[in-house]
């Protein structure tokens, strides 16, 4: 069942990826995966400096750069 006040959601509308990188700690040896999508891009850098403060990154996932504060 659909809720009417939730806006339909648009897949292709997400554009930056936060990653939390925990290779930077040697936490892992695997790729980090995004973690969370978001549509605007300072969205996506206040989410991840309050997750992980010291090693997140934001992707632009349509050109692959990084978005810096």
């Amino acid at each position: 069942m659909s809720n009417a006040r939730l806006a339909p959601t648009d897949p292709s509308a997400y554009r930056y990826a936060v990653h939390c990188c925990g290779y930077k700690w040697e936490l892992t040896d695997k790729p980090d995966r995004a973690v969370a999508l978001f549509e605007h891009p300072s969205a996506a850098l206040k989410f991840g400096s309050a997750m992980w403060p010291s090693t997140f990154e934001v992707i632009d996932v349509v050109t692959g750069e990084r978005v810096c504060a």
